[in-house]
């Protein structure tokens, strides 16, 4: 089944990483055809897709009325990858790896907002559970501004087996959660083959994920709120990996 693809900076993405089939283009009658638009509309023509002009209702029938910013673009579903495409990406760039694994997160604006985060910090790959999980959904390549189409993202069926799989391969595995087990954030060496856990809102890491972990790290906080959107909590993680990383 296609996906159909709305916002003017996931579509523009999407046709710029061409990693997915390209179907057709719909554009709003009477859109104004500038900026951003203007270079989805050239980008499609380039890459050969058919552009059409639609009524306004009708594109909010298709993506059932979302904000669509009078860009719809439909073309085939999201090109996961798997967990061996990361570690051989990593060592193509002759890089210790750097992965992010999504323990059953739910919530697209999260997610989008962390793979948009990891793809600026050069993440090597994203992991995410099958089941229980958002998926790369239109909503997701939407919340991530396009993100999504640059990364390496796999769908596995089982997150403890695959924290065992990286480990075999030598990556550091690394739990997020408030815990008075886990370590500063700026107290472990985070230079080598690592990968970042985050759990689901509310709920956190599942025990056996958190288990599993090689250990777990915490960001400190001193104010009145108990803790911070898993969102904010796993940016800051990733821009102080790439940061302390890249010295």
């Amino acid at each position: 089944m296609n996906d159909l693809v709305y916002g003017r900076n996931a579509v523009r993405e999407v046709l710029r990483a061409q990693r997915r089939t390209l179907v057709r283009l719909l554009v709003a009658a009477g859109a104004n055809e500038a900026g951003t638009l203007a270079v989805v509309t050239q980008q499609a023509r380039i890459a050969g897709v058919t552009v059409e002009r639609v009524d306004r209702r009708e594109l909010e029938r298709l993506v059932h009325g979302v904000n669509h910013q009078g860009v719809v673009l439909e073309c085939g579903p999201y090109p996961y990858v798997d967990v061996d495409a990361m570690l051989a990406r990593a060592e193509q760039r002759a890089e210790p790896a750097l992965l992010l694994m999504l323990d059953h997160l739910q919530d697209p604006q999260n997610i989008g907002t962390l793979l948009r985060t990891a793809e600026v910090v050069g993440v090597h790959g994203v992991i995410t559970p099958g089941r229980r999980a958002a998926e790369i959904t239109p909503a997701v390549v939407n919340a991530a501004s396009g993100a999504t189409e640059h990364l390496l993202i796999a769908e596995v069926t089982n997150v403890v087996q695959t924290i065992q799989q990286l480990q075999r391969a030598g990556v550091w595995v690394a739990g997020v959660e408030d815990d008075p087990a886990a370590q500063s954030y700026d107290a472990v060496d985070l230079d080598g083959p690592l990968a970042l856990v985050l759990g689901a809102e509310g709920a956190g890491l599942a025990r056996l994920t958190r288990e599993r972990c090689d250990y777990l790290v915490r960001l400190p906080m001193r104010g009145e709120i108990a803790s911070l959107n898993v969102a904010v909590a796993g940016s800051i993680l990733l821009y102080h990996a790439w940061r302390v990383r890249a010295r």
